[in-house]
């Protein structure tokens, strides 16, 4: 799995690439918390790249998107691949976590 992040105001453009599994997951984890220790309040995670999310892929956005909630920030899943927006819809969590098709329309969801 690839992981970058950049700021925009405050917030974090995180793109995610390859496969999101019980092996890479603790990797998102770590560079999240990293993220939200330096002052980042709400992301949008670019799933562009992502071919595969697992059920541990899954949890670590359960767990992001309840720490920016505690600090008033979001978290938007962006450009995600039919095989990940079916999981998404599969697990229910299309209801939990906005989506857009863009970077651009995310940001405009924060």
């Amino acid at each position: 799995m690839t992981i970058d992040g950049k700021r925009d105001n405050g917030r974090m453009i995180v793109t995610v690439g390859g496969r999101m599994d019980a092996v890479s997951a603790p990797e998102f984890d770590k560079r999240c918390e990293a993220w939200i220790a330096e002052g980042a309040e709400s992301f949008v995670i670019d799933f562009a790249g992502l071919d595969y999310i697992s059920s541990a892929g899954l949890r670590s956005l359960l767990v992001l998107g309840k720490k920016t909630a505690a600090r008033k920030g979001r978290v938007v899943i962006a450009s995600a691949r039919d095989v990940v927006k079916e999981v998404f819809a599969i697990s229910g969590f299309g209801s939990i976590f906005p989506m857009a098709d863009s970077v651009a329309a995310a940001l405009g969801r924060l």
